[in-house]
């Protein structure tokens, strides 16, 4: 294995170790505490015949949620896709894989992201490159091989910027990648996913994104996990590590990152990711107007625990879900989005 490989693959296991060892939360609120579900006192629905079901891709979902993207391309790294696939399979959710950089300058790595395919052979799956290996020459080919290693059925281009300046192995070069992007999204054989990791994503970039022919905004917003925080924990020069510290809450929280996205057209995806803590942000989530809503650093705990641990993680968060819909009498995701209180709205009574 090359030594470039060896070093990605030991920043994956280092990486995995500091966010299920350390406290890297942004200690920034995502949002959700403001915002608020209308109160229905007599729901006028059975509780049983709640539909949580939805259709992303063509592939439908039981509930709308997305299993993250957080790893592979390492050994260890390898047991969590398994044990997330698995789950998803399970339970008829989404999922996305970490960085595939690694198996694609080494093919001996492919196995830590195609078990996702493995153990969900129906599912629906999402491939995940990083931007900057745009500008470092990945292109179309690549893109399709990241694809093709999962048979996914869409790829996700996640933007850290933030990251990549705070790496000193990182990559600071981040001019000319919109065309880029667009070069990919006219090409690849299935649709685009631009994703934030953990600092939200603008209205302006989220419509450049668009007309360059993404398909998909995850905001990845502030509020969960900080790749700042992650770093810091990595440096031993201490004013790199204070760099580090300097912006762990540096972004867009999640609920205003969504809010940005009303003016997008018709039928461009959105997710809700960074900083959910349960299935209730999950309903706030879908009354903004997401189409799924993603887990990562929550579910990945679990999954240290064991598989029976990370299921009934998944179990809750859907029973939370169901039951914000039931109190708030939307009987199904659709009618949820009207459910939402606007400021200053005239709604007496508020959910929690």
């Amino acid at each position: 294995m090359t030594e470039q490989v060896t070093n990605i693959s030991a920043r994956k296991d280092e990486h995995l170790r500091i966010c299920l060892e350390e406290d890297v939360r942004s200690g920034v609120p995502a949002g959700f505490d403001q915002v608020h579900l209308q109160v229905a006192t007599l729901p006028e629905l059975d509780f049983d015949s709640i539909d949580l079901s939805t259709k992303i891709f063509g592939k439908q979902l039981e509930a709308p949620i997305l299993i993250s993207s957080m790893t592979g391309g390492s050994g260890k790294t390898k047991m969590f896709n398994q044990l997330l696939a698995r789950a998803a399979n399970e339970i008829k959710i989404a999922m996305g894989v970490g960085s595939q950089r690694a198996a694609l300058v080494h093919d001996g790595l492919n196995e830590t992201f195609s078990i996702a395919r493995k153990e969900n052979p129906g599912g629906l799956l999402f491939a995940n490159i990083g931007v900057a290996q745009l500008k470092e020459g990945f292109g179309v080919d690549e893109c399709q091989r990241a694809v093709n290693m999962l048979e996914a059925d869409a790829l996700i281009i996640h933007l850290n910027a933030l990251q990549e300046a705070l790496q000193p192995e990182g990559n600071r070069d981040f001019s000319q990648l919109l065309i880029k992007i667009e070069s990919v999204t006219k090409k690849l054989q299935v649709p685009v996913i631009a994703k934030e990791v953990g600092c939200g994503i603008d209205p302006q970039t989220a419509r450049l994104l668009v007309d360059a022919g993404v398909r998909a905004i995850d905001v990845a917003g502030v509020g969960g996990t900080s790749w700042a925080a992650v770093e810091m924990y990595r440096q031993a020069d201490p004013v790199r590590k204070a760099l580090c510290q300097t912006y762990i809450g540096w972004g867009i929280p999640t609920v205003s990152a969504l809010r940005g996205l009303d003016s997008l057209p018709e039928g461009i995806l959105k997710i809700s990711s960074g900083g959910l803590r349960n299935g209730l942000d999950l309903a706030k989530s879908i009354a903004l107007g997401a189409d799924l809503a993603g887990f990562a650093l929550k579910l990945m705990v679990a999954a240290n625990k064991s598989y029976e641990t990370l299921n009934d993680t998944l179990k809750l968060i859907i029973l939370e879900l169901k039951t914000a819909m039931f109190l708030s009498g939307a009987a199904d995701l659709k009618s949820l989005r009207p459910k939402l209180i606007k400021e200053n709205g005239d709604v007496t009574g508020s959910a929690i």
